[in-house]
């Protein structure tokens, strides 16, 4: 740090980094801030993952989790940030690894929204541990699991896709290369809209 010149943003990073064990919240804003604008090469660095190995001392898995839950409570929960920075020293301060749970969580399909609620709830306002979080999430799956009727048709629904994009790509190609007679083309293109009335 001796070396980098104070107020810059490379400053900033490093001294986030030092306190990463308190404030994860912080390094993921100020990383944020050096992946969005490129600031690493101006540094002397290819990738950003090279920046956060060789300067930042952290791992380019850890980086993405930072950068990706970070900007997940920038993005859905502002106000949660903005009470962040009204607070000298907050009390409880959710684990990365709690938030990126309930980051990956938000977009899935079938989850029910009460449960979605309380865990948020549960991980940012009480703090409570990723493995906690993880194991609730599992619960709940279980417990509102997909009817098996409907994974088997979303199933079916999906291989019928497939082989209508197979069918397509294999006609093209044929017709391209004049490899087959026009007869077998018109074939091929019956039973893609035959396939595609199935849907």
């Amino acid at each position: 740090m001796a070396a980098v010149e104070p107020g810059t943003l490379r400053h900033e990073a490093l001294e986030a980094a030092k306190r990463f064990k308190s404030s994860w919240i912080e390094l993921g804003r100020v990383l944020w801030t050096v992946h969005r604008e490129k600031r690493f090469r101006e540094w002397g660095f290819l990738t950003f993952e090279a920046y956060c190995a060789k300067e930042i001392g952290i791992r380019a898995a850890t980086a993405k989790k930072l950068l990706h839950s970070y900007y997940f409570l920038e993005k859905e929960e502002p106000s949660f940030l903005k009470r962040l920075e009204l607070q000298a020293a907050p009390a409880q301060l959710p684990s990365a690894e709690a938030v990126n749970a309930l980051r990956l969580l938000k977009n899935r399909e079938g989850f029910p929204g009460g449960a979605y609620e309380r865990l948020r709830s549960d991980v940012l306002e009480k703090a409570r541990e990723a493995p906690e979080i993880r194991r609730e999430i599992r619960t709940i799956l279980e417990e509102s699991g997909p009817d098996p009727d409907a994974v088997q048709a979303a199933r079916a629904k999906s291989a019928v896709r497939r082989m209508i994009g197979t069918l397509r790509a294999l006609r093209h190609q044929l017709g391209a290369a004049e490899l087959v007679p026009r007869k077998l083309l018109d074939e091929i293109e019956g039973l893609t809209k035959k396939l595609e009335g199935l849907l």
